[in-house]
């Protein structure tokens, strides 16, 4: 046996060793985060006694009815319908503005462009409360308080930050033999972003459309103080709320935290393999 393959197979013992040990901290992970969804999802069928004498077991009458009675309380349908509408145009809107600025900056290097992209980051720096009431005069001013549309404009403002620096690293890494070949042949900006950078940087704009759909959909404060509580208007944050009393049904409670929590849910399980791969990719390049 040579010298140099001593150290690898020392390295690989020491592999094949820890393997158990990370394979066994994976699954306990993996029950710490189960765990509190089996608890949601079994509180939502039991009458509050159950809920308290008996919270991990399983359901002694399956009460059904709880899903039920918590969609016509909290008018859950309007709610989700409205959150969906807001998540889909918010989100829309957000990409339309990040892919055009995030191409231009990393296309370019000069001075204006590393000070655009200082601003962007500087965008972290500014906590939600702090625009809370500037946000809240601006709707007033625009005849757009207790509005939906002012909601779907707001969301993308306060989302451009981290989105524009997320796509503008995915832009960077486009060859630059593939725009110089397109720049020879002719080919405008346009095409350039559409057909060479956006089907390159289109695992960022999943990642990027995933993280802002889990922000929008669970934004609560914006939400109450700007679109308001009334059931035509509110999204499932502000009429989950509805359902707590002086004597709260917890079962109907967990229902309806359930049903707000599945579209969510099942829209992130179908993309989020895509959002894995990005994120894997970025670190081999990394």
């Amino acid at each position: 046996m040579t010298a140099q393959a001593r150290p690898r197979l020392r390295r690989s013992a020491r592999t094949r060793q820890a393997a158990p040990i990370a394979g066994a901290l994976s699954w306990l992970y993996a029950l710490i985060l189960a765990l509190p969804l089996y608890y949601l999802v079994v509180s939502a069928l039991k009458t509050n006694i159950e809920i308290f004498t008996r919270p991990f077991h399983l359901p002694s009458l399956w009460l059904w009815d709880n899903f039920s009675t918590a969609w016509t309380q909290a008018s859950l349908g309007k709610a989700l319908a409205n959150t969906a509408l807001i998540c889909l145009v918010a989100i829309t809107v957000t990409l339309v503005l990040a892919v055009p600025a995030s191409y231009a900056l990393a296309r370019s290097d000069t001075k204006v462009a590393r000070a655009i992209t200082g601003a962007f980051s500087a965008g972290f720096l500014i906590p939600p409360f702090a625009a809370l009431i500037p946000t809240v005069i601006l709707a007033i001013h625009l005849g757009l308080f207790y509005t939906r549309e002012f909601q779907m404009l707001f969301l993308p403002a306060s989302a451009l930050p981290l989105s524009v620096l997320l796509l503008t690293q995915f832009m960077r890494t486009v060859p630059s033999e593939l725009v110089e070949a397109a720049a020879m042949d002719g080919v405008g900006q346009f095409r350039t972003l559409v057909h060479i950078f956006l089907p390159i940087a289109m695992p960022g704009v999943v990642t990027v459309t995933i993280l802002q759909l889990l922000t929008f959909w669970n934004e609560y404060l914006f939400s109450l103080t700007i679109t308001g509580t009334a059931p035509d208007v509110r999204t499932v944050q502000v009429a989950l709320p509805t359902l707590i009393s002086d004597s709260t049904n917890y079962g109907v409670l967990a229902a309806g935290t359930v049903l707000t929590v599945l579209p969510v849910y099942l829209v992130y399980t179908v993309m989020s393999r895509r959002m894995q791969e990005a994120l894997t990719a970025g670190a081999v390049k990394g």
